[in-house]
């Protein structure tokens, strides 16, 4: 499994290498710079609640209903 660790563009000059010599003996370990830009997809035009459209639901398995007979040794 690897570990990112993620080093923001505005301090990359400042703590990018020294988090590479840091981390260079720990193979599970990756050093690599947030370079995204654009529109954060989370506040859509303004919205501040959860989008309206999406349904959530609950994915567990419901119990069958009614009773069972007893287990043997009870």
């Amino acid at each position: 499994m690897t570990i990112y660790c993620v080093v923001p563009e505005a301090l990359e000059d400042e703590l990018f290498q020294k988090l590479v010599d840091y981390y260079k003996d720990d193979p599970d370990v990756e050093v690599i710079v947030d370079r995204r830009q654009g529109h954060d997809r989370r506040k859509l035009s303004g919205n501040t609640g959860p989008d309206e459209r999406r349904e959530i639901r609950d994915r567990r398995q419901r119990r069958p209903t009614g009773s069972f007979p007893p287990l043997r040794g009870e």
